[in-house]
Parts: structure tokens; C-alpha cells; sequence
């Protein structure tokens, strides 16, 4: 349904999300811009959500949504716009580690703490397919700004916009002006200087952003991994790959993520792994209705590994006992890559068993030996740790 819908403006839910701090006009300024006189096509909001800090939240609520001044309003009267939900409950406040509302970003611990709530809010409108998101970074402090749009930069689709508004002099350094009157309207700026509010130019100076989203494992697009979090699976899922696998834990690490594999599909990966690692050639598939006794070898010495010493694997030997036939191959190759998709998301296709492509089908992983490598969890388990505890059905 999303997908033959052109621009932005044609989704039901539009939404304009703005960090401001002391400054609330960038909200009319943006509004204007995008409703009233927009370069492009109009991109009205259904609904305009702020994040902010306490100071700027009263600020904000006081100078836009007030019977008196009112400037939303004033603005929404002037150029009769439609209805826009705007309200204090769409004024979202960021808040400390005890849950209080921040005053200020000031500290690393505020920094941390707003990168945290600002992801949250993007990662939430962002899961919503019959939603645009308009973006603007014009407000608040630097920080809050570089977080909005990079937040924007790990979630946004492609009809999701990023901006930033400009303003005309003398209008921008301005604390009365909120966006061009209609009518005349005079303001006093500093110095004694007289200027008319209906003169003034504002527009959009749209900022094009790499979307990373379709590199994030599910679990980050759907649960609640924190800013740092979602920025290390992000370097993880666009870096050079890497397989980890420790067999006695039945565990490996890839794209970042540390997890479980069952030992049946674990031994398949490795039988792959270790030749990746030694170099050698693609091996074809075991025949359909033909028993491979090679092939059953090479398996059960990586599921003797998995099993340890102690490990009972006689109903396995049973359904081995004459080979491992293409069946059995295919069955266990098809659960290991659901395995890997379910795990890695987008980040799964350098781990995936390829067959080449053409006839006849020949098998291989296709990492650099320098990639592979066969060594024990021993460091604690950061991001991978993580990501796995949210990960759906974990």
C-alpha cells in the first residue's frame, strides 16, 4: 500500500517533530514553510510533536498553544490551515536517569540521556508505515539537533525529510517574530529599529540523509536499544563481516550480535566456516536420494565437537547411518538461514551458505579466512548481549 504513494503529502499521517529549546518560533517558522510557502509541494501536518527540555516545554506551550499570544493558532487562523493535532501532550520532555524532567543538556549523563530519548521517539513514528515524518533541526541546543537528525539518519524511509529553517534578517535574531503576517504587522528590534513581520522571508533548506535502516538487525527497528546501542549495530552491520564461533558454547558472533545457534544447524555452519577459513573450494550438495558418506563424516565431526565428550548424538548417527542424503542437507541449510535472518537481519548475507548461483549448484561461505575464526567467548558480551535479550522470541 505505502509504496505507490510519490510524495509525503499523499500519507494520512504527516508529522512534524522539532527539538527546540528557548526558541519556540522555529516551530511556526517551520510550519509556515512547509503549509504556506513551500517551494515544492505543500507538506501540511496532521501532527506536530516537539522534544524539549522543561524550561522549553513551559516555553513552547506558553508562546504556541496559550489563548494569548497563541502564535500557533494565530498562525493556523491567519492561513486556515486544517486541523493540526498540537497539543501539550505532543510536547515530549526529555528526562534524567530518576525519570525527572531535564532542565538543561549540560553534562555527559543530560547528552546521554537526551540521545536516548530523542532515538526513542524517532524508532516510534518511524514503525508506523501510513506515517511521513518531516524532521527539523532547527531548535534547541547543537547537541539535540545532531541527535534528531541522526536518529533520523538510522530510522528514516524514504518519504521521511530532514530540514532546517532560514529566516531573512533582521527577522532571525527577532524573539517577536514567529513567521510572515499576513497583514502588517509591526515589531521593534533591538535598537529601536522598526520592521514589518509581513516582509519577511522564510523557507527550508532541505538536508539529505544516508538512511541506515535497512542495516539494522529487526530487533533494533522494533525494541528498545538505547542511541549508543542502535550506533554500534549500525557500525557492526555496515562493516567488514566477521564469524566468530565458539562450538563448546554453541554460540557465534557476527554483524556485532552474539548468539545461539541449535547444535544440528551450528555443525552445518561450521562444516562451511572451517573451509572458509582453510581456503578450500565450494563443495557440491549431498544427491537428492543418494546417502553421502563423506558428507556425514565432515558433519558429524563438527556436531561431536557441539556435543562434547559426554554428548549423546545416537538418534543422529541413526538417521546417518548410511550417509547424509539432500534432504536432510536441504532441510538443515533452510532452518540456518531462517536462523541468520531472524538473528542479523539485512546484516545476514555475508553469512549465509551460497550456492553460486549456477548449475551445478556448488556450496561455499563466502568470508576471507582472515574473517573466521574459532576462539571462546571470553569478553563480556556488550551490544550482541543486548540486542539478543530484545530479540523477538529470544
Amino acid at each position: 500500500m505505502t509504496s505507490t504513494r510519490q510524495n509525503p503529502n499523499e500519507y494520512p499521517r504527516r508529522i512534524l517533530v522539532a527539538v527546540t529549546g528557548l526558541s519556540p518560533q522555529i516551530v511556526t517558522e517551520t510550519l509556515y514553510a512547509l503549509a504556506v510557502a513551500p517551494t515544492a509541494s505543500a507538506f501540511v501536518p496532521t501532527e506536530i510533536h516537539l522534544i524539549t527540555t522543561r524550561s522549553g516545554a513551559e516555553k513552547a506551550r506558553l508562546a504556541l498553544l496559550s489563548d494569548e499570544p497563541g502564535w500557533f493558532h494565530r498562525l493556523a487562523r491567519d492561513y486556515a490551515l486544517p486541523p493540526i493535532h498540537f497539543t501539550a501532550d505532543t510536547i515530549h520532555v526529555l528526562e534524567d536517569a530518576g525519570g525527572r524532567p531535564l532542565e538543561d543538556i549540560r553534562s555527559p549523563e543530560d547528552n546521554r540521556r537526551a540521545a536516548d530519548g530523542i532515538t526513542g521517539i524517532i524508532r516510534e513514528f518511524t514503525a508506523d508505515p501510513d506515517c511521513a515524518l518531516h524532521v527539523s533541526i532547527a531548535g534547541g541546543r547543537k547537541t539535540m539537533g545532531f541527535f534528531l537528525g541522526y536518529a533520523l539518519s538510522l530510522y528514516g524511509r524514504p518519504q521521511d525529510k530532514l530540514s532546517h529553517v532560514l529566516v531573512s534578517d533582521p527577522f532571525e535574531s527577532s524573539l517577536g517574530f514567529y513567521y510572515p503576517t499576513p497583514t502588517s504587522r509591526v515589531l521593534e528590534m533591538p535598537g529601536g529599529r522598526l520592521v514589518d513581520s509581513a516582509s519577511a522571508q522564510v523557507t527550508l533548506a532541505e538536508l539529505p540523509f544516508v538512511s541506515l535502516r535497512h542495516g539494522l538487525p529487526e530487533a533494533l527497528l522494533t525494541g528498545l536499544a538505547s542511541y549508543n546501542e542502535t550506533v554500534k549495530a549500525a557500525r557492526h552491520a555496515l562493516g567488514p563481516a566477521a564469524l566468530q564461533i565458539d562450538l563448546a558454547s554453541r554460540r557465534v558472533r557476527a554483524a556485532g550480535k552474539e548468539f545461539s545457534l541449535p547444535p544440528a544447524e551450528l555443525a552445518l555452519l561450521s562444516v562451511f566456516a572451517r573451509r572458509a577459513l582453510r581456503g578450500e573450494a565450494p563443495l557440491p550438495a549431498p544427491a537428492k536420494e543418494l546417502p553421502d558418506t563423506d558428507w556425514k563424516q565432515r558433519y558429524l565431526v563438527e556436531l561431536r565437537w557441539i556435543a562434547g565428550p559426554l554428548g549423546d548424538l545416537d538418534e543422529t548417527e541413526r538417521a546417518l547411518r548410511k550417509g547424509m542424503d539432500g534432504s536432510y542437507f536441504s532441510a538443515h541449510l533452510s532452518k540456518l538461514k531462517k536462523l541468520l535472518r531472524r538473528e542479523l537481519g539485512p546484516a545476514a548475507g555475508p553469512y549465509l551458505i551460497s550456492d553460486g548461483g549456477s548449475r551445478p549448484r556448488r556450496y561455499s561461505l563466502g568470508l576471507r579466512p582472515a574473517a573466521v575464526s574459532y576462539d571462546p567467548f571470553q569478553a563480556p558480551r556488550q551490544i550482541g548481549a543486548i540486542i539478543n535479550s530484545i530479540s523477538p522470541g529470544a
